[in-house]
Protein backbone atom coordinates (compact mmCIF):
# COMPACT_ATOMS: atom_id res chain seq x y z
CA UNK A 1 0.00 0.00 0.00
CA UNK A 2 1.45 3.43 -1.00
CA UNK A 3 2.00 6.09 1.62
CA UNK A 4 -1.05 8.50 1.80
CA UNK A 5 -0.23 11.67 2.52
CA UNK A 6 -3.69 12.23 4.73
CA UNK A 7 -3.63 9.64 6.47
CA UNK A 8 0.53 8.59 6.92
CA UNK A 9 0.61 6.05 9.18
CA UNK A 10 -2.90 4.88 7.93
CA UNK A 11 -4.13 4.56 11.05
CA UNK A 12 -7.63 5.89 9.73
CA UNK A 13 -8.04 2.95 6.93
CA UNK A 14 -6.88 0.56 9.87
CA UNK A 15 -9.46 1.74 12.23
CA UNK A 16 -12.42 0.82 9.65
CA UNK A 17 -10.78 -2.83 9.20
CA UNK A 18 -10.85 -3.28 13.35
CA UNK A 19 -13.71 -5.37 14.12
CA UNK A 20 -15.86 -3.88 17.06
CA UNK A 21 -13.83 -0.93 17.73
CA UNK A 22 -15.37 1.72 19.99
CA UNK A 23 -16.21 5.47 19.60
CA UNK A 24 -13.83 5.87 22.50
CA UNK A 25 -11.02 3.76 20.71
CA UNK A 26 -12.13 5.34 17.83
CA UNK A 27 -11.50 9.24 19.81
CA UNK A 28 -7.70 8.23 20.60
CA UNK A 29 -6.89 6.89 17.27
CA UNK A 30 -7.76 9.89 15.32
CA UNK A 31 -6.00 12.37 18.14
CA UNK A 32 -3.17 10.43 16.83
CA UNK A 33 -3.85 10.86 13.58
CA UNK A 34 -4.20 14.39 13.56
CA UNK A 35 -0.94 14.68 15.79
CA UNK A 36 0.67 12.59 12.46
CA UNK A 37 -0.40 15.02 9.92
CA UNK A 38 2.34 16.82 7.92
CA UNK A 39 3.51 19.95 9.45
CA UNK A 40 1.21 22.83 7.46
CA UNK A 41 -1.45 20.68 6.62
CA UNK A 42 -4.76 22.23 7.52
CA UNK A 43 -6.53 19.35 9.90
CA UNK A 44 -10.09 20.81 8.80
CA UNK A 45 -8.97 19.92 5.52
CA UNK A 46 -7.65 16.67 6.50
CA UNK A 47 -10.97 15.79 8.55
CA UNK A 48 -12.99 16.81 5.07
CA UNK A 49 -11.10 14.56 2.80
CA UNK A 50 -11.22 11.79 5.65
CA UNK A 51 -15.19 11.85 5.80
CA UNK A 52 -15.27 12.19 1.89
CA UNK A 53 -13.67 9.20 1.55
CA UNK A 54 -15.02 6.75 4.35
CA UNK A 55 -18.99 7.83 4.55
CA UNK A 56 -20.91 6.76 2.00
CA UNK A 57 -19.37 3.07 2.71
CA UNK A 58 -19.19 3.62 6.42
CA UNK A 59 -21.79 5.87 7.57
CA UNK A 60 -22.73 3.79 10.50
CA UNK A 61 -18.99 3.48 11.89
CA UNK A 62 -17.94 5.13 15.00
CA UNK A 63 -14.94 6.72 13.37
CA UNK A 64 -17.18 8.13 10.62
CA UNK A 65 -19.34 10.24 13.87
CA UNK A 66 -15.64 11.20 15.34
CA UNK A 67 -14.55 12.42 11.82
CA UNK A 68 -18.05 14.33 12.25
CA UNK A 69 -17.97 15.79 15.56
CA UNK A 70 -14.16 16.60 14.07
CA UNK A 71 -15.12 18.71 11.11
CA UNK A 72 -17.69 20.62 13.03
CA UNK A 73 -15.26 20.92 16.57
CA UNK A 74 -12.24 21.83 14.46
CA UNK A 75 -14.18 24.93 12.87
CA UNK A 76 -12.20 28.35 13.34
CA UNK A 77 -13.53 29.85 16.28
CA UNK A 78 -15.52 32.89 16.63
CA UNK A 79 -15.61 36.12 19.25
CA UNK A 80 -19.18 35.54 20.46
CA UNK A 81 -18.53 38.79 23.09
CA UNK A 82 -17.76 38.31 26.98
CA UNK A 83 -15.80 40.85 29.07
CA UNK A 84 -13.29 41.54 26.52
CA UNK A 85 -15.27 43.32 23.87
CA UNK A 86 -17.15 45.28 26.37
CA UNK A 87 -15.63 49.03 26.34
CA UNK A 88 -13.62 49.49 29.39
CA UNK A 89 -12.43 52.95 31.55
CA UNK A 90 -8.78 53.48 29.93
CA UNK A 91 -7.68 53.28 34.35
CA UNK A 92 -9.57 49.55 34.52
CA UNK A 93 -6.33 47.06 34.64
CA UNK A 94 -8.50 44.09 34.24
Amino acid sequence: MARDPMDPKGLIYESYRIEGITEPECRSVFLDWALSLPVGQEVQSAIAEMVARYDRDHADHPMTRVLREGLVSAAPARRRGGWRSRPRESGDQG
